[in-house]
């Protein structure tokens, strides 16, 4: 008895959560597909309910949710996403989470806490998912607490492409909001054209989140323009902090750079009053009107998130969308 023969068609498919569909439909866009029909609601008891209105059998399935407030919500919602996708036979699933929830968790301080970076990625494990897709992890480690493929995009390159094209012909350098983001500025400094770096030195307390103190800066910063740099801006205690020592150690300017604007209360406030002169994140987030303010600017990572989606779904490279650097 001889097999059947066939011929494999591949078939990508684009699924989005309820936090961020602006984003989702941009990626689309540059994708040239539109976000898979689907029913979502909530229940009265705060239950979540989400069915696909068309067949998904076979096919390369990338589920996009940005995790924002209230993010636990949004990480349940993805997580009942991708177990639809399994139980409805998707043959692959892929986790697009431009920020990766918990990703601050990524070790323990002390006895008796936990590790929810590595909860969420045995979570998503668990509903089904075979790839994980995310920008700007907190720390790198985070892409061994997944079991099998993670693709770790820079949105840096956008960013610095931004800071090139504004303050090219600035005295620029490159500061770290602390010593642990040292080589990450290094990064940054060669990508703007070999540019010194410093760093603030700073202690935190662990028992008071979202406070940081800024002591001195490391580095010549006088008369310069400082990009200061970091992977998120939650409440904005530290950055704020930061633009304050280098305006006080004589910086020309300082400009902010970070990828995530999570931008919790009271960080429009603070930025809004703070000395720096522009404040630069990516929509890796949505930022409403209300947190918004003169002197921020949101740049677009989804041309960077629909270019790797397509080289998964072609089987091709993503390192390379980062020159070998990914």
């Amino acid at each position: 008895m001889s097999p059947k023969s066939g011929t494999p068609k591949k078939n990508l498919m684009l699924f989005s959560g309820r936090a961020h569909r602006e984003l989702a439909e941009e990626v689309a866009e540059h994708l040239n597909v539109t976000i898979t029909p689907q029913t979502a609601h909530t229940f009265a008891n705060g239950e979540l309910f989400v069915r696909f209105e068309e067949s998904v059998r076979g096919t390369d399935a990338f589920v996009i949710q940005a995790h924002t407030t209230p993010i636990n919500e949004y990480v349940m919602e993805q997580l009942i996403m991708v177990d639809a996708l399994k139980r409805a036979s998707a043959k692959r699933i892929t986790v697009v989470m431009p920020f990766y929830p918990y990703a601050r968790q990524d070790k323990k301080h002390k006895g008796r806490e936990p590790i929810s970076a590595r909860l969420i990625a045995d979570l998503f494990k668990t509903a089904g998912a075979d790839r994980i897709m995310t920008v700007d992890l907190h720390t790198a480690q985070i892409q061994g607490f997944f079991d099998g493929p993670v693709d770790h995009l820079m949105a840096q390159t956008v960013l610095a492409d931004h800071i090139k094209a504004t303050y090219g012909d600035a005295d620029i350098t490159v500061v770290s909001p602390d010593s642990g983001r040292v080589r990450l500025a290094e990064k940054w400094a060669q990508q703007l054209g070999d540019r010194p770096i410093a760093f603030i030195h700073k202690t935190r307390d662990p028992d008071k989140p979202n406070q940081a103190v800024a002591n001195r800066v490391v580095g010549k910063v006088e008369g310069k323009l400082c990009v200061l740099i970091d992977d998120m801006i939650d409440t904005g205690g530290t950055i704020v902090k930061a633009t304050e020592a280098l305006i006080d150690e004589g910086a020309a300017d300082v400009v902010i750079a970070t990828t995530h604007g999570i931008l919790s209360d009271p960080a429009t406030q603070r930025l809004s009053a703070c000395k720096a002169r522009e404040v630069i994140v990516t929509n890796s987030l949505p930022i409403p009107e209300e947190k918004r303010f003169p002197g921020l600017t949101v740049l677009s990572i989804a041309p960077m998130l629909a270019e790797a989606i397509q080289q998964v779904f072609e089987d091709g490279s993503v390192t390379s969308l980062f020159d070998g650097n990914a």
